[in-house]
């Protein structure tokens, strides 16, 4: 938290927008995970076949074939598999595989659109604009709005919080950010950590956290879901499967400068076995 605090104070501070990462990346490339230049859908579908029919199974190459190839080859090797085996490939690893290995395969071969409905996004995602141009009169209006309804009166009235912020786009939010700082001399972070409490401060800061710095974002979860006793696979294989084509690499950079450790340094304390092998497969070789 105290991460984020600082970084809304500096663009609350700062009178551009240019501290915005969440626009595209243009022609950079962030993903760990790239196109194999020697693929060959039909003999990665042999090869995928033979290692799911060897006798306790081959985890190793199903790890070569499936994490180091992109989406969209992976879409080639699963019609490749359907067509000269007559079955569903997701079908056969299901039956070979088990536990968090499994779920990163599965996940590995669902199309990103597919993966995303999987996980089922908060429904709020249907109605957050898109649009990266920033209407730098709404935000002025917006961050008044947000202002008016929370630290500035007796009672917050979360409807015009929650409205403001999971309506308008990631761009959108950063100006608002700014602009609110001329309102308040705390910042939105303290506004909200002191004006909401339980589950609707931690959505909404979830909100402002991830349309300031998405990859720092991301590191955040990812050392949470590995902090103190157990590890919260589900929340490691979402974040890293969902990113590998586009920021992971930048996750992995704000996670060692915010942690002093690499990512893969914390995989290897916190998980084991193929699902170790996978993960660090697709976090590449930074």
């Amino acid at each position: 938290m105290a991460f984020f605090k600082k970084f809304l104070q500096k663009i609350c501070d700062d009178d551009s927008s240019t501290g915005f990462k969440g626009g595209p990346a243009g022609t950079a490339y962030f993903g760990t995970v790239k196109a194999d230049s020697n693929f060959n859908a039909q003999n990665d579908a042999a090869k995928l076949k033979k290692a799911i029919e060897t006798k306790g199974v081959d985890e190793a190459t199903i790890v070569e074939l499936i994490a180091k190839k992109s989406n969209a080859q992976r879409q080639q090797i699963k019609e490749a598999y359907q067509q000269s085996t007559g079955k569903p490939l997701a079908d056969a690893l299901k039956k070979a595989l088990k536990s968090d290995f499994e779920e990163v395969v599965l996940a590995l071969l669902m199309t990103p659109p597919e993966y995303d409905a999987f996980e089922m996004k908060r429904s709020m995602k249907a109605t957050r604009s898109e649009d990266y141009n920033i209407d730098d009169g709404l935000a002025k209006s917006d961050a008044k709005v947000l202002f008016e309804a929370g630290e500035n009166r007796v009672g917050t009235v979360c409807s015009v919080l929650i409205n403001v912020l999971t309506s308008r786009s990631e761009a959108q939010l950063c100006k608002i950010f700014q602009y609110y700082g001329k309102y308040s001399k705390e910042g939105l972070a303290k506004a909200l950590e002191s004006e909401l409490h339980g589950n609707l401060e931690d959505c909404l800061m979830t909100l402002v956290k991830s349309a300031w710095n998405k990859p720092a974002f991301f590191a955040e979860s990812l050392h949470l879901a590995m902090k103190g006793l157990g590890t919260n696979t589900d929340t490691l294989t979402r974040i890293i499967v969902s990113r590998s084509e586009i920021d992971l690499l930048k996750i992995i950079q704000e996670f060692k400068r915010m942690y002093g450790k690499t990512l893969q340094e914390a995989i290897l304390k916190e998980t084991s076995g193929d699902y170790e092998k996978i993960l660090l497969a697709l976090c590449g070789t930074q």
